[in-house]
């Protein structure tokens, strides 16, 4: 009979145990490598404008409000390719004909002028009156703001009572008191809107500078030896510049309002040059007379556009707050 040695196994599970425990001591950079794991590679987050975009891609209504904006704007650029007829010349014998007149799917006005074609062209005067002056007044407001609100002294209260004088008259009744001193013409009407936005805006960026102000990171700045224009420009203006910029794309809505408004009172932009606002106040004349679409018409494109501005305006607040971004 045959007796099995059952050492043998054993022994050379010993040896085997041995001679890995020899190798991994002879070679301690391995033995570190195989007990400690690499480190799992961390995700890198987005950036604050991926984030805002990607947060004011989930509001929905600001999203159609941003498509239907943008497709006025092309309307506005294409107009002189778009428009039907002249914006200027009528033709009298189809004064005042209705909505589906042939040739004329929004009709004519008093004087035989296609409703449609002026709206095309009128797109263009309306937006670059409210918009523009916007434009233009928000590296003022921000300037204004920004000393006004980390100097402290007696420059910033010159700055902020001068606002504050300005401040005190009604948005409305002061572009319309510049614009009656200034005359009619957009050239004018752009210099009344942008005087009329400079101390809101202002007042905006000097309480999101005084908030920054008093922030640890600004402490630290300070204390690592940066100067003045270093703090205002790279410190403050990146986180005061977001509150202007909501606070400008809803004003740009009301500014589309004044801008029809003045040139419903005659002291805009005058006729025949097209314009939303001149379209309604000439079809005020006729709404009495059973000619409402004359009025009608230009009176809901300009409703139109001011609430997409406003929607726009949300939906861009919302995005650029953190707490939303993170949804």
């Amino acid at each position: 009979m045959t007796v099995l040695d059952t050492t043998q196994p054993v022994t050379t599970a010993s040896s085997a145990a041995g001679a890995a425990g020899a190798s991994q001591s002879s070679n301690p950079a391995r033995s570190a490598e195989s007990t400690t794991a690499a480190p799992a590679a961390v995700p890198r987050r987005p950036g604050r404008i991926r984030l805002a975009y990607r947060a004011f891609l989930r509001d929905r209504v600001a999203v159609v409000a941003a498509c239907l904006l943008l497709l006025v704007f092309v309307v506005a650029v294409f107009a002189p390719v778009l428009a039907p007829y002249s914006p200027i010349a009528g033709d009298s014998s189809q004064r005042l004909a209705g909505i589906g007149t042939p040739g004329h799917p929004l009709g004519l006005d008093g004087q035989g002028r296609d409703i449609l074609s002026r709206l095309l062209f009128g797109a263009r005067n309306t937006l670059a009156v409210a918009l523009i002056p916007v434009l233009v007044v928000i590296p003022v407001s921000l300037m204004i703001g920004l000393l006004a609100g980390y100097s402290k002294g007696r420059l910033g209260d010159a700055l902020m009572r001068l606002m504050d004088v300005l401040f005190a008259f009604p948005m409305v009744l002061f572009a319309i008191a510049v614009a009656a001193v200034l005359g009619s013409g957009m050239g004018n009407v752009m210099i009344a809107i942008g005087l009329t936005l400079i101390p809101y805006m202002a007042r905006v960026a000097y309480t999101a500078t005084v908030q920054e102000s008093s922030r640890e990171y600004i402490e630290a700045s300070k204390a690592g030896g940066a100067t003045t224009p270093e703090i205002l420009f790279k410190e403050l203006l990146p986180n005061v510049i977001s509150p202007v910029l909501v606070y400008a794309t809803t004003l740009s809505g009301l500014m589309i309002v004044v801008a029809a408004g003045l040139s419903f009172l005659g002291i805009g932009i005058s006729p025949p040059t097209p314009d939303w606002g001149v379209m309604t106040a000439d079809g005020q004349s006729v709404l009495l007379w059973g000619f409402p679409h004359v009025a009608t018409i230009p009176g809901l494109a300009i409703l139109m556009v001011a609430l997409a501005f406003n929607l726009i305006g949300d939906g861009v607040r919302d995005a650029l707050d953190p707490r939303k971004q993170t949804m």
